[in-house]
């Protein structure tokens, strides 16, 4: 490492802390920027996240302000890590004060409501950057485990390659292993379907289908995410790696993972608000579904799964009924 870089971490929910954290174990200075102050506060003081990382000792060179622009002072790189849907309106407040070279580096797993944009889109939008100054983190990455330093893989994927190998040397850690990748499409549409699918699991376990249905959901989820991946001019390559069957097999079989415990939830007959009230982070597939349906129909591709879980989430279709509909759907080849 030639010099000590600076990182900016823009949320302070378990999974921004939890990258913090590698960063800062691979020698960073992190600053995460929250908006609460008492929070901020208690990771200065105490060296903990209590509300979302509770017990997990936080690194010396890693620190916590409400000041976006004290924040991003000298950041090398701007981590950002909001619920997908308010990414918008929060960095065009953040903006003005983003370092001219800064690499913008998005750990949120959505499509954004209404324009059906990936995040990385969003980021060069409103930041006004080009492709190569925007990289993705992904994968099986469940930020309980991660803090835990429990071992992970990862892929950081950029446009220009050397700016994900400049990233990748600064997330390496003991327990946090990234991989290169320039195909950024298809590592976020794998990130975000993958919440989606990872709900309709979770319909399915807390119906008590078993895992043969689980494993025919994770599958079948998996060729709905190629389709669109394909479309929209993606590697297909990039499905079977970390980002895609990785990552939705992470989130499919943890309890860990907050869509697939809302879908638990759902599946067990519990409404769309009740769910909500007993799941305390946000559970990005339950918006992201919208949009990913949307994402399929402007190009042309079936996303069954995806349909059925749009259905038991916002159409209040019962579950039974929507297992029965996908089950009986038109029988034909595997590859197509």
């Amino acid at each position: 490492m030639t010099h000590r870089a600076k990182a900016a971490v823009f949320g302070t929910g378990s999974w921004g802390t939890a990258f913090g954290m590698v960063l800062a174990d691979a020698g960073c200075d992190v600053t995460l920027w929250g908006r609460r102050a008492e929070l901020a506060e208690a990771v200065n003081t105490t060296r903990a996240n209590p509300d979302y990382l509770p017990g997990i000792e936080l690194p010396a060179n890693l620190r916590a302000t409400t000041d976006p622009a004290e924040a991003l002072d000298g950041a090398d790189f701007t981590v950002l890590a909001v619920p997908s849907q308010t990414l918008r309106g929060n960095l065009a407040a953040w903006a003005p004060s983003l370092p001219a070279d800064t690499v913008l580096v998005s750990l949120m797993k959505g499509i954004e409501l209404g324009s059906a944009k990936r995040m990385s889109e969003v980021v060069q939008e409103v930041a006004g950057v080009p492709a190569e100054r925007v990289a993705v983190v992904t994968g099986p990455n469940l930020a309980k485990e991660i803090a835990q330093r429990r071992p992970a893989a990862a892929v950081v994927a950029c446009r220009d390659e050397a700016v994900a190998q400049r990233l990748q040397s600064f997330c390496h850690t003991p327990y946090f292993r990234p991989y290169t990748n320039t195909d950024v499409i298809g590592c976020e549409l794998g990130g975000a379907v993958k919440n989606v699918i990872g709900l309709a699991v979770g319909i399915a376990d807390g119906m008590g289908l078993g895992d043969n249905a689980k494993g025919s959901l994770i599958t079948r989820g998996l060729a709905e995410t190629t389709r669109l991946g394909l479309a929209m001019g993606a590697d297909p390559l990039t499905f079977a790696g970390l980002a895609g069957l990785g990552d939705l097999v992470a989130t499919c079989s943890s309890p860990l993972s907050r869509n697939h415990t809302f879908g638990v939830n759902l599946g067990r007959g519990m409404t769309l608000q009740e769910t909500i009230a007993v799941t305390r982070q946000t559970a990005e597939g339950v918006k992201s579904c919208e949009s990913v349906l949307d994402l399929a129909r402007r190009h042309g591709v079936d996303m069954p799964i995806a349909e059925t879980v749009v259905g038991i989430v916002h159409e209040g279709k019962p579950p039974v009924v929507a297992l029965k509909e996908l089950m009986s759907r038109t029988a034909k080849p595997e590859r197509r």
